[in-house]
């Protein structure tokens, strides 16, 4: 910033300064060529007066030579009193005067202008010849040091504004910097200073610590699910360990079937919490294994025909609502959905599958007690469990509906739970493929 705005300021610099150059080269010159002209004007007059020899009398740098009508040096200043001519050419004969510029005149050194003016005499025309140097294009050495001078002072001056104005409103940045570099995972609770000034500085304080709050809430959910799967995992193993140290404390009168049994179900819990927090991990990763069109419809028959439930499954299909996306995932969905609607359920299961305009919707209804409003977002946190669900199944894991969720998120969709006459309903919103094609409901 500093460099640029010294950058700018010389440029100014150097643009005013050419035009107080140009204009005073011009005024420089004008005068110069009026003092020639008027000495050449005061000399033809005394000569009608009086004659006139020897030296004359010129402004500073006026070269004045009188000639006779024979083109003799009767009269000039005093260098250029003796000598021939210091020019050649003579003012037309229906003119008093003529103008031409030498490089250099005859016995002169440089480029001047030489004025040459015809004075008439009864015996024949004397003439005049005044000259003048040409003004350099700095006019003089004195105005262009003063204009170097200057430019670099008010470059100077600017820069060092800029300096303390860039530095001045840099210090929050930097101190926001140095605040960012001092919080750790273990201080994430700090929050940088906002300043109190309304400008983007203060935008940024406020969202950098929009982003810690976010980060805050992450790391806390982190400790959270870390905890909560700590605990889960626990549980089962547990379990296993108390039952085995229990019948080896009498081995001889243990029935070690029923005990291999009790220990199987620990084990297979512990599976399933694996298993489910396996999945959970590749879902934070975004792994995907292919992309491809999948038609809901046909998913639906597919998982509701070749997997055995203990309620009866009603399905409402509509033909040609597909979606892009993977196969697998969306298996794994909606079988965790069937499989929470089936513990809930009384008797009766539907599933409903239809398009709303650019959107594929999958609808899992069950006729059980439902869940309370304050509940609905609950039930999608990690191993978060409500009490009818634990007596329901004690075996679960707490994780199906949160990797349901995250399913959907991964196809850029939703999964909500929305009001229903009776029991709980679980809505997927999914944008829809583009070969959709017309389809009827089907029952």
């Amino acid at each position: 910033m500093t460099v640029m705005a010294g950058a700018v300021a010389a440029l100014i610099c150097a643009i005013l300064s050419t035009l107080v150059v140009v204009g005073l080269h011009g005024r420089a010159g004008d005068y110069k060529r009026n003092q020639a002209i008027t000495a050449a004007v005061r000399i033809a007059y005394e000569v009608r007066r009086k004659p006139l020899t020897g030296p004359l009398d010129a402004p500073d740098g006026v070269i004045v030579q009188l000639l006779d009508r024979d083109r003799r040096v009767i009269a000039g200043t005093r260098r250029e009193l003796r000598g021939s001519p210091i020019a050649g050419f003579r003012p037309a004969a229906a003119n008093i005067y003529s103008t031409r510029v030498l490089c250099p005149p005859r016995g002169l050194r440089g480029c001047m202008w030489v004025f040459a003016y015809r004075v008439y005499q009864p015996g024949g025309d004397w003439f005049i010849y005044a000259a003048i140097p040409n003004t350099p294009w700095y006019v003089s050495g004195a105005l262009l040091l003063v204009l170097i001078c200057v430019s670099l002072l008010i470059v100077l001056l600017v820069s060092l504004r800029a300096w303390g104005t860039v530095d001045q409103t840099l210090a929050p940045v930097d101190a926001i910097r140095a605040e960012l570099a001092e919080i750790t995972a273990s201080e994430s609770g700090r929050r940088v200073t906002v300043p109190e000034n309304r400008d983007e500085i203060r935008r940024l304080a406020e969202a950098a610590n929009a982003t810690l709050d976010r980060l805050d809430s992450a790391l806390e959910r982190q400790r959270s699910f870390t905890s909560d799967a700590s605990h889960d995992l626990r549980s089962p193993i547990a379990a296993a360990r108390a039952q085995i140290e229990e019948a080896l404390l009498d081995p001889d009168d243990v029935e070690w079937p029923k005990v291999a049994r009790s220990v199987l179900q620990s084990l297979e819990r512990l599976q399933a919490i694996v298993t489910d927090l396996l999945q959970l991990a590749r879902l934070d990763a975004a792994a995907w294994h292919g992309t491809e069109t999948i038609d809901l419809a046909a998913l639906v028959t597919i998982e509701v025909a070749r997997s055995d439930r203990t309620k009866r499954i009603v399905p409402h299909l509509q033909d040609g609502v597909t979606v892009h996306g993977d196969r697998l995932r969306l298996v794994r969905l909606l079988t965790n959905l069937l499989d929470n609607a089936e513990r809930h359920a009384e008797s009766r299961i539907d599933i409903t599958v239809r398009r709303e305009d650019s959107v594929a919707v999958l609808e899992v209804l069950d006729d059980g007690t439902g869940i309370r409003p304050e509940n609905r977002d609950l039930v999608f946190q990690r191993f978060a469990r409500l009490s009818d669900s634990k007596a329901r199944d004690p075996a679960g894991t707490g994780l199906g509906l949160p990797i349901a969720r995250e399913i959907a998120k991964m196809h850029g969709g939703t999964l909500t739970i929305e009001d229903s006459d009776s029991g709980a309903r679980f809505v997927l919103r999914i944008p829809r493929g583009q070969d959709d094609g017309p389809g009827a409901v089907g029952p």
